[in-house]
């Protein structure tokens, strides 16, 4: 069964493209000084419609499936995972926004002139997203919010920040209950009045900053709800499919990335008088690492496509979330061992890929949660 096709191809093929020739020379450029993906760059993306893959025609978006998105975000990732993942700021409002809603932030979104930051993660809210509990507490025609969020990468220079929280208290048999997400438009550049942050100090995933947000009596208009009170926690896990799939895509990039790359140093480094390229274990391990790449696109596309047909696949996005994040750590590893100390310089971007790659384990659901998640769907519930 082949799942491209001649537009597919197409597209593939343009993303790769933009990816070789814009984005990784700036990911090499800036990615060892931790600076910021260029306003340029992402001009460009907003040109090619990348922001816009997912957004229906109707709104100015190209009006394609999880498949075409998967395409491009294992291209781009190829070059930088962090504009690899900058594509999931635009692309659309998850959960149920109004129409209204739709007309007026899409056409936006899909042009890149609109984009996101997500504020989910609380210091007591990772893996367990029921346990939210910054509050936003009703006044009137506003909601007054105060808590603490983590993990919001690009809370400054994002345009509006889609917030999780809390409406209501949790029932104690269903924690999940009572969170609410809101859509607060903010100045690009800066955080609102009323949120106060600093950056991580993360250790990868540059190009942009993560941030831990305090909210103190922030003020929002009721307006600015998304979907229904009280039903976040649904509109967080009805993405999550699309969610995994783009972060096997990113891990697929990464660990691609990193076998082109090692083929090419294997061919050139020297010893013993021979290229390191004619030696079996080197070559063993380049084919093993490209054995493993397939293996995972070949489920990323499978699941792609069942997401596109809008049938259940929770199972099989956390079984590709899994394999493909699993795996780019490890093929990442092998193409620094095969650059051998070189690889552990900032003069080669392995080391950039293999940073990344770790991430993949565990943003979007650690590899514990997805194995979680797959062992109660083949035993069912009650593992601990």
């Amino acid at each position: 069964m082949s799942f491209m096709t001649e537009e597919r191809t197409m597209i593939q093929q343009a993303a790769r493209d933009f990816a070789i020739n814009e984005v990784l020379p700036v990911a090499n450029k800036l990615d060892p000084v931790e600076g910021e993906i260029p306003m340029d760059l992402r001009n460009k993306m907003g040109e090619l419609g990348y922001f816009g893959i997912l957004i229906p025609e109707e709104f100015g978006g190209l009006g394609l499936g999880a498949f075409e998105y998967a395409l491009v975000a294992e291209e781009l990732a190829r070059g930088w995972m962090s504009v690899a993942s900058i594509i999931a700021r635009g692309n659309g409002i998850y959960g149920d926004p109004s129409l209204e809603q739709k007309r007026k932030y899409f056409p936006r979104m899909a042009r890149g002139e609109f984009l996101g930051a997500f504020s989910l993660s609380e210091p007591d809210a990772g893996s367990d997203l029921a346990n939210v509990a910054c509050r936003a507490t009703r006044d009137g025609d506003y909601y007054v919010i105060n808590g603490a969020k983590t993990w919001c990468t690009f809370a400054d220079g994002a345009d509006f920040i889609h917030l999780f929280a809390r409406t209501s208290p949790p029932e104690e048999k269903r924690r999940h209950v009572g969170i609410t997400q809101f859509l607060i438009e903010k100045e690009r550049g800066a955080l609102p009045e009323g949120v106060s942050g600093s950056p991580i100090r993360k250790i990868g995933y540059f190009g942009w900053k993560t941030w831990d947000l305090h909210f103190d009596n922030f003020r929002i208009p009721a307006t600015t709800m998304v979907g229904k009170e009280g039903r976040g926690f649904y509109s967080m896990m009805s993405f999550l499919e699309l969610a995994r799939v783009h972060t096997a895509a990113r891990a697929i990039g990464l660990a691609r990335g990193a076998l082109e790359d090692s083929i090419v140093y294997a061919g050139r480094r020297v010893q013993f008088k021979r290229p390191i390229a004619e030696f079996q274990a080197i070559r063993f391990k380049l084919a093993d690492m490209a054995a493993n790449i397939e293996a995972a696109r070949q489920l990323m596309y499978f699941v792609a496509t069942e997401v596109d047909s809008k049938r259940r696949c929770d199972k099989e996005a956390s079984m590709v979330k899994y394999f493909a994040s699993e795996m780019a750590e490890r093929v990442t590893s092998d193409a620094l061992q095969i650059h051998g100390g070189y690889g552990y310089t900032k003069d080669f971007p392995i080391e950039r890929y293999w940073r990344d790659a770790r991430l993949t384990k565990i943003f979007e659901g650690t590899s514990q949660i997805q194995l979680r998640i797959i062992s109660d769907r083949l035993l069912g519930g009650g593992g601990e």
